[in-house]
């Protein structure tokens, strides 16, 4: 079968580091262009400064991978499935819940497929936790993830602004393997919120979470940081009723099973994600969860705000 065409929008950090070479080194894609505002090339293909530009020069574009910051992605997929293009979206896929249920909408009626990626999910100590966890009752959940905003976004003044989601932009990775190994459905309780004041989100976050299906008495939550230098964390740690412990490290890449060494892996995020891409082109399915970014919004209607220093980089 011939490899599917696509194109990628949106040529920042996570498009150079991830997506542009895991398509380049998988047969079952080619890219055949890419779009840039800023004018920024990939050799051997050609560059766009819009979406209309891309889909007039290159008719027989298959999909397209929207990697550009969260607000413009929602008015970018339409235009890509009014297109006739199938879309995957990084994460998170849209800014609001709304935006991800129209698209959704507008995905059926054109009969197009759309892939809201979720990439701490696609690594294989995630899936064996979610294996463990099956039918189990959770006791304790306990998520840290704190990394250093100043290695992972340089100088991206849009993590700051409304639609940027702040330390949830890194937290939602977390919340996105919770949502995807806990067995029952979490909603948020209680959130604290710490926004620099020249900020419009939050650079620090505490979450404490309900299951209705679990124990009255589970202790649940999660506590994310940007502002953590030298080394990152990024673990989460699970205890069942019946006395099983699972640790998940490094952004779930490593699982430790009551103490002993379970699975550990290379991180092959996105080229698990394409993968699946190209499984899910082959049999017309899509694939849009938007459980992690409901805890978001949740996050934001019941937090309580506090203030701290700005934020400079």
């Amino acid at each position: 079968m011939a490899p599917y065409r696509i194109a990628v929008i949106g040529l920042g950090k996570i498009a150079q580091d991830q997506h542009l070479p895991v398509i380049a080194a998988n047969p079952g894609f080619e890219l055949a262009a890419v779009v840039s505002q800023r004018g920024l090339g990939v050799p051997g293909v050609p560059t766009f400064r819009t979406p209309a530009e891309l889909y007039a020069a290159v008719p027989d574009l298959v999909a397209v991978s929207v990697c550009t910051p969260p607000d413009a992605r929602t008015a970018i997929a339409r235009e890509a499935l009014d297109a006739g293009k199938h879309v995957l979206l990084e994460k998170p896929p849209a800014t609001t819940l709304s935006e991800v249920e129209a698209l959704t909408a507008v995905a059926g009626r054109r009969q197009r497929l759309l892939f809201a990626t979720w990439h701490s999910r696609f690594n294989p100590a995630v899936a064996e936790a979610r294996r463990l966890l099956e039918g189990r009752t959770i006791r304790r959940l306990d998520v840290q993830w704190k990394e250093d905003v100043r290695h992972w976004h340089p100088g991206q003044d849009w993590v700051w602004q409304a639609g940027g989601f702040g330390v949830f932009d890194p937290g939602i990775n977390a919340l996105s393997i919770v949502t995807e190994i806990v067995p029952s459905p979490l909603s948020v309780a209680k959130a604290d919120l710490t926004f620099p004041s020249n900020s419009d989100t939050p650079i620090a976050a505490t979450l404490a979470f309900t299951c209705l299906e679990g124990p009255e008495e589970a202790s649940l939550s999660a506590s994310f940081d940007w502002r953590q230098e030298g080394e990152q964390t990024w673990t989460i740690e699970i205890e069942t009723a019946d006395g099983t412990l699972l640790a998940l490290h490094e952004g779930g890449t490593r699982l430790v099973i009551n103490g002993e060494p379970g699975v550990s892996a290379p991180s092959e995020e996105y080229q698990r994600i394409y993968a699946h891409w190209a499984e899910l082109l082959a049999a017309g399915r899509s694939d849009v969860d938007v459980a992690p970014l409901r805890l978001v919004a949740d996050a934001f209607l019941v937090g309580r705000r506090h203030d701290t220093a700005a934020f400079h980089w």
